[in-house]
């Protein structure tokens, strides 16, 4: 089971947001950004920012960071261990199972992942057995496009894509094509752009706090 960073609401939850973040980050990175959703007080949210395993990584020079797969090459699609992507996916999955354990329902919990981390929970999520509540990706790619085995269970997914126009690590074309990719598979997703690089801003925060009050009817 991965480590991780869990914030537990004032009221008992009823609901979960586990939210993957980056290359060479840390489950401590999205901890702040919590408060800042606007939620009501009495949400019932609890959040799960799990730390990825230490692995080398290739375009780093073989670096050992935290990572939720090997990135060997840095084009524009993204040539990346499958194997690892898998693994962590995997992983995603045993803390989903965790809190359905807890009596959390499938439909109450939201996938959320930041560039690697986002396109683990695409991989997840489109693939996940049992209907969730919704995907948030920020920032990132759809890597196993050609590989994820689409569950019938989340074939009317709600997803929502937050990317910045002026993204240097992973362009926005990427998100677009993943938007593009989503539709000829059948889903709707949401697409906004912020002017911003390879980070979060406030306007997107606010989004962020907006599906989640949306998907999980929180007033």
């Amino acid at each position: 089971m991965l480590k991780c960073e869990v914030i537990e609401p004032q009221t008992k939850a009823d609901a979960a947001v586990i939210w993957l973040h980056g290359l060479g980050a840390s489950g401590h990175d999205f901890v702040p950004v919590v408060p800042h959703l606007g939620l009501p007080e009495n949400h019932g949210v609890r959040f799960i920012f799990p730390h990825a395993p230490e692995i080398p990584v290739t375009i780093n020079g073989g670096m050992v960071m935290p990572a939720w797969y090997d990135i060997l090459a840095m084009s524009l699609e993204r040539e990346i261990d499958t194997e690892q992507i898998e693994a962590s996916s995997a992983a995603v999955r045993e803390l989903i199972q965790r809190e359905l354990d807890a009596g959390i329902p499938s439909e109450r919990i939201v996938l959320a992942g930041f560039s690697q981390g986002g396109a683990v929970v695409y991989h997840t999520a489109l693939s996940y057995p049992k209907p969730l509540a919704g995907l948030l990706t920020m920032s990132t790619y759809f890597a196993t496009a050609k590989e994820v085995t689409l569950s019938e269970a989340n074939k009317a997914l709600p997803i929502h894509i937050f990317h910045g126009s002026q993204d240097p690590m992973v362009p926005e074309v990427m998100g677009h094509t993943a938007d593009q990719i989503l539709q000829s598979m059948g889903f709707k997703p949401t697409y906004r752009s912020y002017p911003m690089q390879h980070e979060v801003c406030m306007d997107e925060i606010i989004d962020i706090g907006n599906s989640l009050k949306a998907w999980l009817g929180l007033d």
